[in-house]
């Protein structure tokens, strides 16, 4: 099977705030846009950010390893060396971590890096990166 790009769209309540966070913070390439919505190629994927001025994300969480996990949230499966150079361009640019980049199950099946931050509208993210990506769907 060939993995293809994933399309997400989701609400934010400032495209100027989501325009600097995607493609500033983050460096997303951004595609077309209207006045309404921003594409953003998020590492090949298509991500789109719709105004929604009352956009307020849903503050729900789920332990996770011993951290509260926002739910929902999205991100990519990074490669280790891109999910270091994402964690170090975050902490650069000062992100305020909901969980700050660490190694979770380390020395087990599905060990991996991970960090959640939220965007300016409070959309949770997460970014990983396993050890093994044979590991991806590990049971034990």
């Amino acid at each position: 099977m060939t993995i293809r790009p994933f399309h997400l769209a989701f609400p934010v309540h400032d495209l100027a705030a989501a325009r600097a966070f995607y493609g500033g913070t983050l460096g997303c390439a951004e595609g077309r846009s209207s006045d309404h919505w921003i594409d953003f190629d998020l590492y090949g994927h298509q991500i789109v950010a719709h105004l929604d001025p009352a956009a307020r994300a849903v503050a729900v969480e789920n332990a996770v390893d011993g951290h509260q996990v926002p739910v929902p949230h999205f991100g990519v499966v990074l490669a280790p060396a891109d999910w270091r150079a994402l964690a170090d361009r975050l902490v650069a640019a000062d992100t305020s971590f909901v969980i700050e980049p660490y190694t979770r199950f380390a020395g087990e099946a599905g060990e991996q890096s991970t960090m959640f931050f939220h965007d300016p509208s409070g959309n949770a993210l997460e970014f990983k990166a396993f050890a093994d990506d044979s590991m991806i769907f590990a049971k034990d």
